[in-house]
């Protein structure tokens, strides 16, 4: 393969870094770190300015999933915080509706928001700074606004239909019916005055005061099926993340209902190949990660879901044993057709992850968002909130499945981030929006690092392959195919092909994921950060 040009430089840096999809938001959390704040503190003011700046990904309406490293007790520790379906909301309601699928728009596509309590459980276990202060710019750039960048112009531009149907929508995120462009100014002062009441009154401000009640109100004036009490009983949780070895590392990642431990899973497949010697982004590479996510797909489509709620045998998915014994399946010469035949789906959508490390060693791996781009499309008047539409995308209508929708249920999540250590010390920190695509992007991002020596941006940058479809309930229908980004080089594709392969290939500018990364080196004392270009991001550094 001839050599990557790259477009960016990998970012040094030795007392901070913070690598997110927008700059805006580094910068907060960067001036955070040179005012005495830790990384916990960093990481929950750009968590906070992100939910006001990345209008289509993320969001108070939304939910968020956490990995912490605390260099203080040497620990890793998860935060989950994602919500439930509403009190009225039955697989027999929707199918009673004449719905065959989840609504994907509108209250009935929302779950109950999960990102502030996830902030205050962060605030309240590992935050040195005022909860108020580290909200501060974000409240500033609800209220005066902030100029709108490329990436999310482009949003806007593509769902002005979807932000138009609901009026409380259209008077926030609409002037007389346009979306704003790339460069203008976008004010929420609803949003502004939603935070103030965070900042000041926490997450009891946000799940059962007055303004959970007109939130709620405001679900219900337009078909959904809300209780206060949905709301009100809502809390973050806190685990010990699920984990595996790969190539001398310990390998974190989320837990359920996070669908994390598909990556957990992959790698425990591939580490009975010794990839090196294929090179990176070789067929043949390509080829034995593609037939493992297969494998991790289908075990997830076919037996996951709410712990809470049903029983499945996930440390067995993620055991060593598990994939000796599958692995077998996985043919090196050929696409086995067996693999991955249980209820394959499809799932795409839009969400941000960001990551933070200081000097001392503490670093988070932070992934949240709406779903979808704009989630709902909802806004309850009033509050500024754009509610997610999680329950919409993950939750079926078949009797008897997993993910069947239940009220007080939550589905099960896209949405998952990992964080890597070795010899107990955290070393790659790192996560990528994209719906299905996040443990498949992850898994070739680690095997880039670890198994063929990649620069850090260059494995960032280097072209990327989706096997679709994934696990969204929504299209089961959907014949699979293996994605490959339009700079895939040719020959790839045809020995990808030659190996049985459907492969398409996504249009120029189509780009899949917007990875963050963060490399810690504990013996140099130096972090490096490297930000995707497919995105709007950066990594900053001090």
């Amino acid at each position: 393969m001839t050599a990557q040009r790259l477009s960016r430089h990998l970012v040094y840096g030795a007392n901070g870094m913070i690598c997110s999809n927008s700059p805006l938001a580094a910068s907060v959390g960067i001036k955070i770190l040179q005012d005495g704040g830790n990384a916990f503190d960093a990481a929950l003011a750009v968590a906070a300015v992100e939910t006001v700046v990345i209008v289509p990904m993320c969001g108070l309406g939304g939910d968020s999933f956490i990995l912490l490293h605390e260099a203080r007790t040497g620990t890793v520790t998860g935060i989950n915080s994602s919500g439930v379906a509403a009190a009225g909301a039955t697989s027999a309601y929707y199918r009673g509706q004449g719905y065959r699928h989840m609504p994907l728009e509108g209250p009935h596509a929302v779950s109950v928001p999960g990102e502030v309590a996830a902030w205050e459980m962060l605030h309240q276990r590992f935050c040195t700074k005022p909860f108020a202060q580290l909200l501060d710019s974000a409240m500033g750039y609800a209220d005066n606004g902030f100029p709108v960048p490329p990436g999310i112009g482009r949003s806007f531009a593509s769902n002005v239909g979807k932000l138009a149907q609901f009026p409380s929508t259209a008077a926030v995120l609409l002037r007389q019916g346009m979306p704003p462009q790339e460069g203008d100014t976008l004010v929420n002062a609803d949003l502004g005055r939603t935070l103030r009441l965070v900042a000041e009154g926490g997450a009891e401000a946000f799940y059962r005061g007055d303004l959970a009640q007109r939130m709620v109100q405001g679900l219900g004036a337009t078909g959904g099926l809300f209780t206060l009490a949905d709301f009100a009983g809502h809390q973050a949780d806190v685990y010990e993340p699920l984990s595996t070895t790969y190539r001398g590392h310990t390998v974190y990642q989320t837990s359920p209902p996070s669908q994390g431990f598909l990556l957990l899973e992959m790698l425990n497949l591939v580490e009975g190949f010794d990839l090196t010697p294929l090179g990176q982004n070789s067929a043949e590479a390509i080829h034995l990660m593609v037939e493992a996510k297969k494998i991790a797909y289908a075990d997830r489509n076919r037996v996951a879901g709410d712990p809470r709620c049903v029983e499945w045998p996930l440390q067995e998915l993620i055991a060593k044993a598990y994939a000796a014994e599958r692995r077998g399946e996985i043919a090196r010469d050929r696409v086995n057709a067996g693999l991955g035949a249980l209820q394959p789906v499809e799932a795409d959508g839009d969400t941000t992850y960001f990551c933070v490390a200081d000097g001392a060693g503490n670093c988070v791996s932070w992934i949240h968002s709406l779903s979808n781009a704009f989630g709902s499309g909802y806004i309850a008047e009033g509050t500024g909130v754009l509610f997610n539409n999680r329950a919409g995308r993950g939750f079926s209508l078949t009797p008897g499945h997993p993910n069947e929708i239940v009220p007080g249920k939550r589905t099960m999540h896209t949405l998952n981030c990992y964080l890597a250590t070795k010899d107990g010390q955290p070393v790659i920190v790192g996560g990528t929006p994209g719906g299905d695509h996040q443990p498949q992007c992850n898994l070739q991002i680690l095997t880039s690092l670890l198994d063929f020596g990649m620069d850090p941006q260059a494995a960032v940058e280097a072209p990327r392959w989706w096997s679709f479809p994934g696990t969204d309930p929504a299209t089961l229908e959907r014949e699979p195919e293996l994605r490959v980004e339009a700079e895939m080089p040719e020959n790839i594709v045809q020995r990808l092909t030659a190996l049985g392969h459907r492969v398409v290939r996504r249009r120029p500018g189509v780009y899949d994921g917007k990875v963050q990364l963060i490399i810690r080196d504990p013996q140099r004392g130096v972090l490096m950060g490297a930000s995707d270009p497919r995105g709007d991001g950066q990594a900053v550094s001090w």
